[in-house]
């Protein structure tokens, strides 16, 4: 179920920052596709990555 909601916020964070670059002016809609990709992508390994760590502190807490 954690990976679902975790999912569902990576796709929130996508969709805003989308629409904050369409609305400055960054993005025009017709790139939306493209940006909307690497945006996800970006967005979703960073957070991937980012939790990798805490995974890996909180085991070698345990186990000092």
């Amino acid at each position: 179920m954690r990976k679902a909601s975790q999912d569902e916020q990576i796709l929130r964070a996508t969709k805003e920052i989308v629409v904050k670059f369409i609305e400055t002016g960054r993005i025009s809609p017709t790139g939306f596709p493209e940006a909307f990709k690497a945006i996800y992508q970006a967005v979703d390994e960073t957070v991937r990555l980012s939790a990798a760590p805490e995974t890996e502190d909180e085991n070698s807490g345990e186990a000092a």
